[in-house]
């Protein structure tokens, strides 16, 4: 299964080198990303093909930046009668980053992938592009990716959007502290604690929750809880705390999640200093 539209990568024929394909690829980056997305422009992008194959894809976003969500321009190619196709493979894929920037905070990414399918296209005018094809269990798709973030550029990314957030509602986020605690290699604990202010209240907030990943890559989220000392704030709070409680013991199968040809084999969240989530896939 292809995606609905192709995607543009400007007159034809299709790139034959790696370094055209790299820099028709970056076009079409900042032209899909808009203006919330900076530095791809300075992307380093490396390409090796082998007839319709491109053996190797390699990004270092390293520097890249992405700001508070918006709607982007996207990279809408109408492409009217299609001329010709042709299968291809991305072989492996290699993204890196470090870091790159998610809403000021600096996230480090390394990321491969292997067996990506797509099929190039050419259309009646004169443009090239390409389209995604779907991996399915006879063309599953193998790989891995670790991210990972700071615990003190977290807390400080979380306090500005959550104090963003409130401020729209006249309310005040005055202190926030999070606690992360490791509870082996796939389960964390969080605890929350805030203090706001509306008015002449002020009054402080604690929030729980955990989470753990079985062996058969199921989610669980639980203890999850809100509360506050001061009675006037816990009755504002009843609303959500209700909404928030109701997340408790849900479980999300994971890999159920994932479509036909990708299978999530392993995941890992190791807390420190750094957060550091690993998966791996096939």
């Amino acid at each position: 299964m292809t995606s609905a539209h192709p995607l543009p990568l400007g007159p034809a024929p299709r790139p034959a080198t790696g370094e055209d394909l790299a820099d028709r690829l970056r076009a079409l980056a900042t032209r899909a990303a808009g203006a919330g997305v900076t530095g791809l422009d300075r992307a380093h992008l490396t390409a090796t093909l082998d007839g319709a194959d491109v053996t190797s894809l390699d990004a270092d976003l390293t520097g890249v930046a992405f700001g508070a969500q918006q709607k982007a321009p996207g990279a809408v190619w109408q492409p009217g009668a299609i001329t010709a196709r042709e299968d291809g493979t991305v072989r492996r894929l290699r993204v890196d980053a470090h870091p790159l920037t998610a809403v000021d905070l600096p996230v480090d990414v390394t990321a491969e992938a292997e067996g990506l399918r797509f099929t190039w296209v050419e259309g009646a005018d004169g443009q090239v592009g390409f389209e995604p094809v779907e991996p399915d269990d006879a063309h599953p798709v193998t790989g891995h990716a670790r991210v990972a973030v700071s615990r003190a550029g977290l807390v400080a990314t979380v306090h500005g959007l959550l104090a963003v957030s409130l401020q729209s509602q006249g309310i005040t986020l005055s202190d926030l502290d999070v606690h992360l605690e490791s509870h082996g290699p796939r389960a964390a604990g969080v605890r929350i604690e805030a203090k706001v202010r509306k008015g002449f209240l002020s009054a402080g907030v604690s929030a729980t929750a955990s989470a753990s990943v079985d062996a058969a890559m199921v989610l669980t989220v639980g203890d999850v809880r809100i509360s506050s000392g001061n009675p006037l704030v816990a009755a504002m709070l009843g609303a959500v705390r209700g909404r928030v409680e109701a997340a408790a013991n849900r479980r999300v199968d994971l890999a159920a999640a994932l479509p036909p040809g990708v299978r999530l084999a392993d995941v890992r969240l190791d807390v420190g200093e750094e957060l550091v989530l690993s998966a791996r896939l096939g």
